[in-house]
């Protein structure tokens, strides 16, 4: 099974594309680390204050790919101070 997290965001303070990139780019590589999904960002690459990222996990359990991520998505709600998160949303595929 694969489950994908997409978190849609919203970056005020951002005034051009190599800002929003300083942003993003750290916490790509920090869900990375903390919590081994894979992590990039998908769409609105050539908005200044919009980012679509997308994490994706694989595991053989719906039940602990949909926690997995929710944990991811909760501590970005709850620690990226960047910005806002417009939306979240994880989808399951068997």
């Amino acid at each position: 099974m694969v489950a994908i997290l997409t978190i849609h965001l919203h970056l005020p303070a951002c005034a051009s594309l190599k800002e929003k990139r300083g942003r993003i780019k750290p916490l790509i590589a920090r869900l990375h680390r903390e919590f081994n999904v894979s992590a990039a960002e998908t769409d609105l690459q050539d908005k200044w204050q919009e980012a679509v990222i997308v994490c994706a996990l694989v595991a053989n359990e719906r039940g602990h790919l949909e926690s997995a991520l929710q944990t991811v998505a909760k501590w970005v709600e709850g620690h990226w101070t960047d910005g806002d998160v417009i939306e979240q949303r994880v989808e399951v595929y068997t």
